[in-house]
């Protein structure tokens, strides 16, 4: 028993949860939810017990930086490190006295008491497929993952959200804007909870989502005999043995909630984005990613848990200064909108507003072979968060790099640190475990101890 104990440790904690337990705990249920109450109970003393923690599930709007942006080009500079490190770029202050970011951030550094930034969030999976991977479950790959690869070995944090959580008028409890991330799916939890994927372009005038409006030439009264009539199919046998994961199921849902989509008014007016006046879209941004976000808004105001905005374009190997001096100002402008859309409307109370990647980008300024202009290669020693609503506190800066911007040198945190507490913010216990299809249990979070500085 003290061999089994052990990788508990000894603390006061270990052997009181163990106590309360008791033996009653092995008898009366199995060993993998044993094991969950005692991660519970460890989360809850790091800071679960956080009043902010019980406070209402909160929505989440998750900016996915695809190919890892850089860390001293946005928010953690570094300008007196040596000139084969520090880049073009020079800080500029905050609005919060100490917290300086980048120059062309200016929209957020005015800003900057409504959001908290990560410095020192790192992990060991330097490449693309792993990191994004890693990121977005909090689980790292179980083997070896390509650059390139779209790797699914752990349920995405939408996916969770959306099994765990609803949202009303038949509208999908995860969305995915333009397209679903490289580790955005929901592996064994099932189809039923992988993303919406919206790929138009909210930005178009003939924006129009596809699949969400009746087929030109059908009417309202056409399609509810058309239904009627596939409801006599559906009334067809179907497996019932859980294990056979009968596909027809699977479809059956996806088109119950397609009809859901199309034929309720609140569920169409989430994706009415001309109603917007124009100033408001005008301060998002009149571009793709600006109107997305602005989107993304109105989606969590209709009650969807969460949404990804999948951006690319951040893998900045080369041309790194030229490329971010024309995406950053409008990036700038339409998040800083968001967040402060969000709490004029008094919605950031209870809405997250996440920016990351997979990674940060190396200290070490390099050119790649073939090219005459420097950039930064993979890094994941160390990277930048961008952390705001659902309660928590603004202008605060958590953990801290060298001064070379190597590592962490102050609060270091992992991914699983960072996946626990969106899913505390969320409504759901990190500490959870599941069974999956082949009966095996998986805990969500092997560690499910949340960031207690952004509880609130």
């Amino acid at each position: 028993m003290r061999d089994f104990l052990q990788p508990f440790g000894n603390s006061a904690l270990a052997r009181r949860t163990w106590l309360q337990l008791g033996l009653g705990g092995l008898a009366g249920g199995s060993l993998p939810g044993l094991l969950g109450l005692v991660q519970q109970a460890e989360a809850e003393e790091a800071g679960g017990s956080d009043p902010s923690a019980r406070r209402r599930p909160a929505n989440c709007i998750l900016i996915w930086m695809d190919g890892g942006p850089s860390h001293m080009e946005t928010f953690d500079p570094k300008p007196d490190a040596p000139a084969e490190m520090r880049g073009e770029f020079k800080p500029i202050r905050t609005n919060v006295p100490g917290i300086e970011i980048c120059e062309h951030l200016p929209k957020l550094a005015k800003i900057a008491d409504k959001y908290a930034i990560l410095r020192s969030v790192h992990h060991n999976q330097g490449n693309h497929g792993a990191g994004n991977h890693y990121m977005m479950t909090g689980a790292p790959p179980r083997i070896p993952v390509g650059c390139g690869a779209f790797v699914s070995f752990h349920p995405s944090l939408g996916s969770v959200a959306a099994h765990e959580r609803s949202a009303p008028h038949g509208l999908p409890g995860y969305f995915s804007l333009p397209g679903m991330t490289r580790s955005g799916g929901p592996n064994f939890l099932g189809s039923k909870y992988a993303p919406f994927v919206v790929s138009d372009d909210p930005n178009s005038k003939d924006f129009r989502v596809r699949d969400l409006a009746l087929p030109r030439g059908v009417d309202e009264a056409r399609f509810r005999a058309r239904r009627e009539l596939r409801g006599l199919v559906d009334a067809l046998p179907r497996i019932d043995d859980p294990a056979a994961a009968d596909p027809v199921r699977t479809l059956d849902g996806h088109y119950e909630q397609g009809y859901q989509l199309v034929m309720t008014p609140e569920a169409q007016q989430a994706f009415q984005i001309e109603q917007e006046p124009d100033a408001m879209r005008d301060a998002y941004g009149r571009d793709p990613f600006g109107q997305r976000l602005l989107l993304a808004r109105r989606l969590v105001e209709s009650g969807v848990p969460f949404v990804t905005i999948n951006q690319g374009g951040w893998d900045d190997h080369s041309e790194l200064w030229s490329n971010l001096r024309k995406r950053l100002p409008p990036w700038d402008q339409a998040v800083a909108t968001l967040i402060s859309d969000l709490d004029d409307r008094g919605l950031l109370a209870n809405t997250m507003v996440i920016a990351l990647g997979e990674f940060g980008r190396t200290p070490k300024i390099s050119t790649v072979s073939g090219r005459s202009s420097p950039g930064r290669d993979h890094w994941s020693s160390a990277m930048s968060i961008l952390f705001a609503g659902a309660g928590t506190p603004g202008g605060q800066v958590i953990g801290a790099t060298d001064r070379l911007g190597h590592a962490p040198i102050d609060r270091p945190l992992s991914p699983e640190n960072f996946v626990s507490t969106v899913y505390t913010k969320l409504g759901i216990d990190p500490g959870k475990h599941f069974i999956t299809p082949a009966g095996r249990p998986t805990f969500l979070v092997s560690d499910p101890t949340p960031i207690r500085e952004l509880l609130g």
